[in-house]
């Protein structure tokens, strides 16, 4: 049962992310649109109908493979057309939307706003990439070139958003699963989560999102801590006392998230909120990518 002040709270969020969603979703696509300048090339031979490239013939190869008009225009070269990879993968995105997303600390940005952007981002730049992005539980994957509209669409339905990590569903095998939260939750039931989903070759991305506060711990002074997603509240007496212990226990936390993210061969990135998100969306790409030319030399044996 919910309190009502847990009801009140939860529709200002919803009020809230309706708002922003079209000022998130435009920083979405300029994000997307800087670095899909620096992906460019990135495409790869494979059995597939678009043209890639012209290339030589190489010693071995049957001459049905000849493209015998661009090679009347050479007179020492015989050229083959090769086609580009157009294995099409899907990828399933969880945003947690739980109260902790919203916190932030002096100038930054809430934290639920960088995970939307980049979220949005990520499904754009793998779209461009001839991919297929969804939601998981909320929309299926789709190559639309629309993707980031019809993500944000997906976003304004209703959903359990006390809910850290995504109800467990099957997926198709050599699916692509991405995280995007905080993991402020027990290590336990994010290795529960993941060990569910963790089968058929399915791979898994973790994007944490952290605001500064959270990892310096900077206060000081008589502080009582508050939790956004349930009423306890813990007066701590001197802060800068308590701040040694409180990073001991975020290293312990962090250590344990990357033996998880080791146990299940995923990949992990943390992102700041006082950072550019750049960087981190350029290293999910070319993990993405790296794991897409892997799959191309499986195939071709």
């Amino acid at each position: 049962m919910f309190h009502s002040d847990d009801v009140f709270a939860r529709a200002a969020d919803a009020a809230s992310l309706a708002a922003s969603l079209p000022q998130i979703a435009m920083e979405a696509r300029r994000l997307a649109a800087s670095i899909s300048l620096g992906l460019h090339g990135r495409g790869r031979a494979g059995p597939g109908e678009s043209f890639w490239q012209y290339r030589a013939l190489r010693t071995g190869e049957a001459q049905t493979r000849i493209d015998w008009r661009k090679s009347a225009r050479h007179t020492n070269t015989l050229y083959v057309r090769d086609h580009e990879w157009e294995a099409a993968r899907s990828f399933h995105i969880f945003i947690d939307r739980s109260q902790s997303m919203y916190y932030s600390s002096g100038k930054h940005s809430q934290k639920i706003d960088h995970a939307l952007i980049m979220g949005l981002a990520v499904a754009d730049l793998l779209v461009r990439s001839g991919e297929r992005v969804g939601l998981i539980g909320q929309s299926p994957p789709s190559a639309s070139r629309q993707i980031i509209d019809r993500l944000a669409e997906a976003l304004l339905h209703p959903i359990d958003q006390d809910k850290a990590l995504p109800q467990v569903r099957p997926l198709p095998k050599q699916a692509h699963l991405i995280l995007i939260g905080d993991f402020l939750t027990e290590p336990d039931a994010i290795e529960t989560t993941l060990n569910e989903f963790d089968r058929d070759d399915i791979s898994i991305t973790l994007l944490r999102i952290l605001d500064p506060a959270e990892i310096h711990f900077p206060f000081s002074g008589e502080t009582e801590l508050l939790s956004v997603e349930s009423a306890l509240a813990l007066d701590i007496g001197d802060a800068a006392g308590f701040a040694a212990e409180a990073r001991t226990k975020l290293q312990a936390h962090d250590q344990a998230l990357h033996q998880i993210a080791q146990n299940h061969r995923a990949f992990f990135v943390t992102h700041r909120t006082d950072e550019a998100m750049t960087q981190n969306l350029l290293a999910l790409m070319t993990h993405f990518g790296q794991r897409q030319d892997a799959g191309a030399r499986r195939a071709h044996g």
